[in-house]
């Protein structure tokens, strides 16, 4: 049995970065544009205010850690009536992070570091999709891991040696499991997707039997029984816990698992239509471009070229599958 997250973790492949070092003299104001990843602060000393547009505020005070998980612009601040500096106009000294000094020279200086969580491999109902726009978590008294991996980023990052680059993602990633698993363990009845679905005693087993074998023509019956539940009361708990139904859920599945494949094996589209559950490459091929935007063939060429995995050709996977004007036997095997 694979550990679900782990797996879809990997598979993205997380990376991120840690971009400033800040010590700020009251009054401060930084303005961050928008950026295609998420951001993430810790303020390490002192108090703040986050604001994002449309007059959503957070008071941060010593300790706390947030993740702007979908990139928007927003400023921090002391002092509001401060004039913004745009955080792409500052200048840092090739080779090392260094610290930034900031602000006016009153009391109380406060210290932050700003970073960033990507992932290379974006899917619908990603981990970061899952996440809510803006994620706080206060300080936790856990033998302090937060504090101590973003001040091993900040050592890492301020001199450049060799294999800083790895050492600085696999951090990061550490940082971000470690995000996660304070969310999780947060999250109610019905919240998170399939992240907090996962800790339901009969949803998370049938999440991993969609992971374990995505290939299998799983049916509501066929998983419900395999959970100890019925039919019905399977299809009804799923859908409520983790905000689609066991279908869209095991076609998305299937079409992240053949993206991969076809990222990072030579197999056959034939080949890889059969190991995610479709008997013919044709009825693989037609759900895979509605789901990619892409065939198949075309989406393994793109991101086997030179800068297509930059480029970014996710055009289309963030819009769901309409199942309402299709027959369900058209994207599913037909014992499904």
């Amino acid at each position: 049995m694979m550990d679900i997250l782990a797996q879809v973790l990997d598979r993205v492949r997380l990376s991120g970065s840690l971009l400033f070092h800040f010590e700020l003299g009251h009054p401060w104001n930084l303005a961050l544009p928008a950026r295609p990843y998420a951001l993430f602060h810790y303020l390490s000393r002192g108090s703040a205010t986050l604001a994002l547009e449309q007059g959503r505020e957070l008071r941060l005070t010593e300790g706390d850690f947030v993740v702007v998980t979908r990139g928007e612009p927003h400023v921090i601040y002391s002092d509001r009536r401060t004039k913004p500096l745009p955080v792409l106009d500052l200048d840092r000294l090739a080779g090392r992070l260094g610290v930034v000094r900031h602000g006016g020279s009153a009391q109380p200086l406060s210290t932050m570091i700003c970073g960033n969580f990507t992932v290379a491999r974006p899917s619908r109902g990603s981990v970061l999709e899952l996440l809510p726009p803006v994620l706080l978590l206060k300080p936790m008294a856990d033998g302090g891991w937060l504090e101590a991996i973003l001040q091993r980023m900040v050592s890492e990052a301020a001199l450049e040696r060799p294999g800083q680059g790895v050492a600085l993602s696999r951090l990061t990633e550490v940082l971000f499991v470690e995000v996660l698993r304070s969310w999780i363990k947060s999250l109610g009845p019905g919240e998170g997707g399939w992240l907090g679905a996962m800790a339901d005693p009969h949803i998370g087993p049938a999440l991993q039997l969609i992971h374990d074998r995505p290939d299998r023509p799983w049916t509501l019956g066929d998983l419900g029984h395999s959970v100890g539940l019925g039919r019905s009361a399977f299809s009804a708990r799923f859908t409520k816990l983790v905000g689609e139904s066991m279908y869209r859920y095991l076609i998305a599945r299937r079409m992240s698992e053949a993206a991969f494949l076809l990222e990072t094996s030579d197999e056959g589209i034939a080949r890889i239509a059969t190991r995610v559950g479709y008997e013919t490459a044709t009825a693989f091929s037609k759900l895979f471009h509605r789901h990619h935007g892409l065939s198949p063939g075309r989406y393994r060429a793109v991101l086997r070229s030179d800068g297509g995995r930059r480029q970014g050709m996710y055009s289309k996977e963030n819009s769901p599958i309409d199942l309402s004007q299709a027959n369900i036997h058209e994207v599913l095997p037909s014992s499904a």
